[in-house]
């Protein structure tokens, strides 16, 4: 292999790539990152086993061939080199070395037979969506995502393929967040519906290559789905198991409706948590006629409370969330306002918006002494 590339391109390739490496390896060649030459120039592909991205890079190539070497510290030497064309030649022996300026650099690798071959996308059903619809929806329901191993189910993103629509679910048990959004021309075909849960590391470098201004095709195979993005395909093996029924958990018809400023809600239980408890700490959002009270008491530490005036005309009502299960909605949302639904004290709060992507966050309530 021989090929001749600059340094921002092998750059770029290379830090899409980069984080499906893990540190922690069962083989010593999934430390490595597989070049292959194509037509147009470099292939590089990472894999874990379980996430793996292939990402093209353009290159003039002199000579055809292929060979895997350290991901990080390939990533770490083109980083420093002083100028902006490369050459890269590997010998018989999977050995490269990496001239640019004054610099050569001779880096032993590992032959591409010895590295997992990419899945295969073909006999796959597919469609296709835009990137930031899909972008979109990841930011507004990922920060839901379990962190508990034990419910292995829980720890990622549900995919759910219905009349045309893509549906975005992720939840902890504690609070729920759903959106939709809109497929592209090539529709998910009838009678094809289809749920599956895509992990969450997937869904964290999914988030990292998607743009707004292109499209997405998805593969979807029984246990596998990959997400081509033109140069870069993600490909993820999927949660295996049931999602729970989600839809049970969603509250009926709201007693109570506050329209809210979305930034102004967001500073005020910012400021307001301050003083609560980590571990078991609250705010506590008192509405009574035209006004809300953001609250929290915690003992031993101190008091703080913000009042705002908002257009609430409904009985008084004091409910209790975990100030970061407020926040986290609030800072992934762009609407200036959100529309806030109660049932009562001890029943689950939901916030809507009114933008195009239709979507909700389900929230339980903390109970806790006044």
């Amino acid at each position: 292999m021989k090929l001749t590339v600059t340094k921002q391109a092998l750059l770029d390739g290379l830090q899409r790539i980069q984080n499906i490496v893990s540190s922690r390896v069962t083989l010593p060649v999934l430390s490595n990152v597989l070049l292959e030459t194509t037509e147009t120039g470099l292939l590089l592909t990472a894999t874990d086993l379980e996430v793996s991205v292939r990402t093209e890079t353009p290159a003039t190539v002199e000579k055809t061939g292929s060979t895997t070497l350290p991901a990080k510290r390939l990533l770490s030497i083109i980083r420093e080199l002083p100028a902006e064309e490369i050459q890269l030649e590997t010998d018989a022996r999977n050995v490269t070395s990496i001239r640019s300026g004054q610099s050569f650099f001779k880096v032993f690798g590992l032959p591409k037979e010895e590295y997992p071959a990419f899945p295969s996308l073909e006999e796959k059903r597919g469609f296709s969506m835009k990137q930031g619809e899909l972008k979109e929806g990841l930011k507004k329901t990922s920060y839901a995502i379990s962190l508990d191993e034990t419910r292995y189910v829980l720890n990622g993103i549900l995919f759910s393929f219905r009349d045309g629509r893509l549906t975005l679910v992720a939840t902890d048990g504690r609070r729920l967040a759903l959106c939709d959004a809109e497929l592209g021309e090539i529709k998910y075909p009838a009678g094809h519906e289809r749920d599956f849960i895509v992990p969450t590391k997937a869904i964290s470098e999914l988030q990292r290559l998607l743009v707004d201004d292109k499209e997405v095709r998805l593969h979807v195979g029984d246990n596998l789905v990959a997400f081509d993005l033109g140069t870069t395909v993600l490909a993820t093996k999927l949660v295996d198991g049931t999602y729970p029924n989600y839809r049970q958990v969603i509250p009926g018809e709201a007693k109570e409706r506050v329209s809210l400023e979305r930034e102004t809600l967001l500073q005020s239980v910012r400021r307001v948590s301050l003083l609560s408890s980590d571990k078991s700490g609250s705010v506590r959002l008192n509405f009574t006629k035209n006004n809300l009270d953001v609250t929290s008491n915690t003992p031993e530490v101190g008091e703080a409370k913000e009042s705002l005036a908002v257009a609430y005309k409904g009985r008084d009502l004091s409910i209790a969330f975990n100030p970061e299960f407020v926040i986290d909605p609030l800072r992934n949302l762009t609407d200036d306002t959100i529309a806030l639904e109660l049932i009562d004290e001890m029943s689950p709060g939901v916030i809507k918006i009114n933008s195009a992507q239709r979507f909700l966050y389900v929230l339980m309530p903390m109970r806790v002494s006044v």
